[in-house]
């Protein structure tokens, strides 16, 4: 993870002198230290990142497109003077097997437009949605199937946890 911090410092930091190297070389060490002591971060290996990058990118290019596609519908429920508005909350049970997995969920569904996760405890999540038709097959959305190709890339093993839905 050093050299991701070290990356990161230069980028940052814009310009490259001897002193810069060394500072960033310094804090690098620092920040891999800490990580790895008090937030308990484990390491993984380089094979793991380049596996995972093509899924990664995808992930990225697949929330981009269901922000672009959540704000349209946003955008149709705020200008529709005949549409009614019916929030509601979602309760759902996901079988992804790492945390890690699940709270890049969680995020995902909160930064798409219309949507808000309220809590995640275990394999449990919260949805706010500002419409039911957006509530609609949160569950199984396509964060949760690019999540689970992700997790089977790199054999975490998937809980099998039987999916319930509910509103509030």
């Amino acid at each position: 993870m050093a050299p991701v911090y070290f990356i990161l410092w230069l980028t940052i930091n814009g310009r490259v002198t001897a002193e810069t190297v060394t500072l960033g070389i310094l804090v690098s060490a620092a920040l891999h230290l800490f990580s790895r002591r008090v937030l308990f971060v484990r390491p993984v290996s380089p094979a793991s990142m380049l596996r995972l990058l093509p899924w990664g990118l995808l992930y990225l290019a697949l929330l981009f497109i269901e922000i672009v596609k959540a704000n349209l519908q946003v955008i149709r429920l705020v200008l529709s003077p005949v549409i009614e508005v019916e929030p509601c909350l979602i309760r759902f049970r996901t079988d992804l097997g790492s945390e890690a997995a699940r709270v890049v969920l969680a995020n995902s569904i909160t930064l798409t437009p219309g949507t808000l996760t309220v809590s995640l405890e275990g394999n449990d999540l919260l949805i706010h949605a500002l419409d039911r038709n957006m509530a609609r097959g949160v569950d199984e959305s396509v964060f949760v199937r690019q999540l689970r190709r992700m997790e089977e890339t790199t054999g975490t093993k998937r809980k099998k946890i039987k999916e319930a839905v509910s509103d509030a």
